[in-house]
């Protein structure tokens, strides 16, 4: 997978990006990542990628002109036509694992970090193929929620996980949370393991996780829940 970030602050993605399992995928070529300072786009000698909105009102608004043309340069130097071009915004369809499956399954992607009071419109309606959001509240700009979207497409690529299970036993998959997990020692300060997990036995250690998992969902996240995955 390809994915080109396009920002006005390349530098907050030095630390996310350059560690644990999205370093990883880099170093094993499953992922090709690169960030464009969308001030390179710019013809002006103040590199301005912002305006005042016609009509008035408070604050900046993102023009369209650095976009589009950051947009079309890696287009052309990776000879794609089209690609999926996902602006993170509060407006946006809220992000979740079934959208996350579908980016992953897509070879090259290019996003788009929203920042100020936002992009010009014509940025989101001619340009956007995918608007999304990570969540009803408002970050300082795209940025976060770029890194929020690479990692979480990035660990769905298949061999980036080093246990080809692990992403499919995860929270949200089925629309179950995960059910609880324990580790060594079996019994710490009095607190137990549960009994099943120690049995040995897969029907019951397979049983126990998908009624805790359901049991999970119920108490913390039950608009998940449906009557496929109670049974």
């Amino acid at each position: 997978m390809r994915i080109d970030v396009l920002t006005l602050f390349p530098r907050i993605f030095n630390g996310p990006l350059t560690e644990s399992i999205i370093k990883r995928a880099v170093r094993r070529g499953l992922v090709k990542i690169k960030i464009h300072n969308l001030r390179d786009f710019t013809k002006d000698r103040h590199r301005t990628c912002d305006d005042k909105p016609f009509g008035g009102g408070p604050g900046m608004v993102m023009k369209p002109d650095p976009i589009f043309e950051a947009v079309e340069y890696v287009k052309k130097l990776n000879k794609v036509k089209r690609p999926r071009i996902i602006l993170l915004s509060p407006q946006g369809q809220k992000l979740n694992q079934e959208l996350l499956k579908k980016f992953s399954r897509r070879k090259y992607l290019i996003i788009i970090c929203g920042h100020y009071e936002g992009v010009d419109e014509r940025v989101r309606k001619y340009l956007v193929t995918d608007e999304v959001s990570i969540g009803d509240y408002i970050t300082t700009g795209g940025e976060l929620p770029a890194t929020v979207l690479i990692d979480s497409v990035i660990r769905l690529i298949p061999d980036v996980l080093g246990n080809k299970d692990s992403s499919i036993l995860e929270s949200f998959q089925n629309s179950l949370l995960e059910y609880p997990q324990y580790t060594r020692p079996a019994v710490y300060r009095n607190m137990k393991v549960p009994a099943e997990l120690l049995s040995g036995n897969h029907a019951v250690i397979a049983r126990w996780r998908h009624n805790e998992a359901i049991k999970n969902t119920k108490n913390k996240r039950p608009d998940l829940l449906s009557e496929e995955n109670l049974l």
